[in-house]
This record gives structure tokens, C-alpha cells and sequence, in this order.
């Protein structure tokens, strides 16, 4: 059903009631790279009929190792997020990591419609929601893997306090023990209470920090966890898609395969239409 804070962003409305996709690599890796993987995935959706917003990181500044892969930093990877958004006509999204970044991201996207991503570790940072929200840019808030999902409410609160109202929040997983997650489905109507909800299947999956200065992830579950996840009720799916997810530069090992998109969100969909009957 509708939720109660829907919001327009681009062509997509986030809470119509309607199921959309947020989805692609986990950083931008090239701009011939973002490119073909948002035309593919913009194909994908387009015939399934489903809104699609595009996403990737400019920088991943919470990788495990320094010598780490994180991106081509914000103005290139923003020059290349603005002409994804504009040759595609396609809302775009992408992570920020300090205050002083989100006006500064704001700008160099320009009137391309965008999407702020707060990152899981950085959900409770106040002057970091504050600045996002002054930007008049959607907010989309991932709950930290560490926070309990009632607890969401407060992050919701300073966005819209801020004078912003166009806010998602996003599941993507809580610590259990060591390099393990585990999705508390029940986190997805409780959040939903605040402000619309976003499934991460992907990084749901991951184990983070588990191997040699990377993450692993178990990627053949995030087609059971998306399920379960619109089977229980949210707005959007979020999904890290890649072509080669073996020589992905970030998160290749918890990433979805980009043969298996469509038969996941043809499932996805149905699982949708009859919860809705």
C-alpha cells in the first residue's frame, strides 16, 4: 500500500505503493563501466515496467584496507553520475560521507534528480543528516548494522526537523557476532512507520571484514532474503549489480550477477502483486 510520506524523485515515486529499484555497481569503476551496466539495467527494468534509480559510490571511504579500490572521487565521479543521469534520464544516487561533501555533491550533480545516501556506519551522525537535508535532496538513510530499527525514528527526525521530508530508510542488515549479518524482517514494518522502507539484498548478504582485508559475501541468498523482504512489505529494492562480480573493484563477492537481474525482479514483482491482493 501507499505509504503515508511518499515522495517524487525523477519519474519514480518512492512509497506509491509501487515496487522500484535502486541498483547498480557498488562504485563506479569507469564511466564506459557505469554506463553499460545503468543502460543494461535500465533496459531490464523498463521492460518489467518497474522505476528504476541508478546508484554508485564517487568513493568508498569505509573500506576494510587502505589499499583498497574506492573510487574515482567526487568531481570525476560525479561528472560521470550527472551524464549517466542525463543521457539515461534516470535519477541517480550515490553515498556522502561528510557535512561539507553534501552541498558540494548537491552542486556538482545539477539539475540531474539525486538521491543522498547516508552510509549504514554513519546513520546517527547529526551535522551529517542536518547538511544532507539543507540540500533539498531525497535522503535515503541506511540503518546501521548496530541500531535497532525503532531507533531509525531519530534520523527520520532530524532530516525532517531540518526541513526536509523526502526520506527512505534502508535494511541492510544487523552484526551478529563476528563477520556475519542477519536481516530481523520485522525491522521492515517497524521502520516503515517512519518513513518508507528500501530492502538492501546485497549488502545483507555480506560478511564483512571476513576475508584478507575485504569483505565475502553469500550472493546466492539475496534473491531468498529480496523475497522474504516484499513478501513482509517495503517500497524499493536495492541491489548492487555487476557484469563480472569476480573482477569487481568493491563488494564483488556479495553482488548480484547481472544475468540473474531479471528473473529475480520477475519473482520479486509477482511475490509483490499478491501481497497486495
Amino acid at each position: 500500500m501507499p505509504h503515508s510520506s511518499s515522495f517524487l524523485l525523477g519519474n519514480v515515486t518512492v512509497g506509491s505503493g509501487e515496487l522500484f529499484l535502486i541498483a547498480g555497481p557498488c562504485v563506479i569503476e569507469s564511466e564506459p563501466h557505469a554506463r553499460k551496466l545503468a543502460d543494461a539495467i535500465q533496459r531490464i527494468t523498463s521492460d518489467l515496467g518497474v522505476s528504476y534509480i541508478f546508484k554508485a559510490s564517487y568513493d568508498k571511504a569505509n573500506r576494510t584496507s587502505i589499499r583498497s579500490f574506492r573510487g574515482p572521487g567526487l568531481e570525476e565521479g560525479c561528472r560521470i553520475l550527472r551524464a549517466v543521469g542525463e543521457a539515461n534520464q534516470l535519477p541517480v544516487l550515490t553515498d556522502i560521507h561528510t557535512p561539507e561533501q553534501c552541498q558540494q555533491v548537491s552542486d556538482a550533480l545539477g539539475s540531474v534528480d539525486a538521491m543522498l545516501q547516508i552510509p549504514a556506519f554513519l546513520c546517527r551522525q547529526t551535522d551529517l543528516l542536518i547538511a544532507a537535508a539543507k540540500t533539498g535532496r531525497a535522503i535515503n538513510v541506511k540503518k546501521g548494522q548496530f541500531v535497532a530499527p525503532w531507533d531509525m525514528r531519530h534520523a527520520v527526525e532530524k532530516i525532517r526537523d531540518s526541513g526536509n521530508t523526502r526520506i527512505s530508510l534502508t535494511e541492510r542488515g544487523a552484526s551478529f557476532g563476528y563477520n556475519n549479518l542477519v536481516v530481523d524482517m520485522r525491522s521492515l514494518p517497524i521502520m516503515r512507520e517512519y518513513a518508507p522502507v528500501i530492502f538492501d539484498g546485497t549488502h545483507s548478504v555480506q560478511t564483512p571484514s571476513g576475508g584478507n582485508g575485504v569483505s565475502g559475501g553469500q550472493p546466492e541468498f539475496i534473491p531468498v532474503l529480496a523475497r522474504a523482504a516484499v513478501a513482509a512489505g517495503i517500497d524499493g529494492v536495492f541491489l548492487e549489480v555487476h557484469d563480472n562480480p569476480a573482477e569487481a573493484k568493491s563488494d564483488g563477492a556479495n553482488a548480484l550477477h547481472l544475468d540473474l537481474l531479471k528473473p529475480t525482479l520477475e519473482k520479486l514483482l509477482a511475490i509483490h502483486a499478491a501481497a497486495k491482493a
